[in-house]
């Protein structure tokens, strides 16, 4: 069996998401002086390859540490996007996965783990695979998002739970982002040729979070690491957080189990 890692990179320069703030990591003992060397980390959750739990976006939600490890362990199917010529501040829908459907032959059966490859992962910051295209802006403000109608396809299809190699599960013009850089907005609203208020009602604010949270339908974000190694095809995936008792998010570890 090959293991293989679709977690990303983790240390003190792992940007975190829009507002909130990254990790702080200091040496508190020094092998030199203490026999023992020692570190303290201060971070928010939002950083770097994590789980969001349903607590997040619902207060009734489960948390973290209630999360079943078989539940998080399964059956996946990695949906290649960039092949389909998905970029910058593009949209994503029903239409893309069921076009991948008719192309690979493969289905996203019901309890199925979804896997979204954007490629945008090369931008990462800690992208430790290939270091060369990083670029912060693009991979956080930039990347392509799905619409409403792709939230409630997944409920329909009857989707375990996400994963993606974003910055978000929503688009970046559906979340916070939007009010951050009103400069992007402009030109993501150019690059769409409709208005963002349009698109992306009030209502429907990070759609991927509000809708489906509250049936368990969760997700990680930045994917990474060797998910190009695992592109159209049925693979089994695992992600394994730490037993984080009331934990509304938390750092994981993605893996990919492939049959030699």
């Amino acid at each position: 069996m090959r293991v293989l890692d679709l977690s990303q990179d983790f240390s003190m320069h792992t940007p975190a998401f829009a507002s909130y703030d990254g990790p702080s990591i200091k040496w508190v003992k020094r092998l030199a002086f203490d026999k023992v060397g020692g570190q303290e980390i201060t971070s928010t959750l939002h950083v770097g390859t994590h789980l969001d739990g349903p607590v997040h976006f619902w207060s009734a939600g489960r948390t973290i540490g209630e999360l079943p490890l078989p539940w998080l362990v399964g059956s996946a199917v990695v949906v290649d996007l960039e092949r389909m010529g998905v970029g910058d501040y593009q949209l994503y829908g029903p239409e893309h996965f069921e076009r991948w459907e008719r192309e690979t032959g493969l289905r996203v059966e019901r309890d199925d783990i979804l896997i979204i490859h954007t490629g945008y992962h090369r931008f990462y910051n800690e992208n430790w695979v290939d270091r060369g295209q990083v670029d912060e802006t693009r991979y956080f403000v930039r990347h392509p998002g799905p619409t409403r109608e792709f939230a409630e396809w997944v409920l329909d299809r009857g989707v375990r739970w996400l994963a993606v190699d974003a910055g978000s599960a929503d688009h970046p013009m559906n979340t916070v982002i939007r009010k951050i850089r009103p400069d992007e907005a402009e030109d993501a609203e150019a690059a769409l040729g409709r208005p963002l208020d349009e698109l992306f009602p009030r209502q429907d604010l990070q759609i991927m979070h509000t809708l489906l949270f509250p049936h368990d339908v969760i997700h990680i974000e930045n994917l990474g690491g060797q998910i190009d190694e695992v592109l159209d095809r049925r693979i089994h995936f695992g992600c394994f957080p730490w037993k984080f008792v009331g934990g509304e998010a938390a750092f994981c570890r993605a893996v990919a189990f492939l049959e030699e």
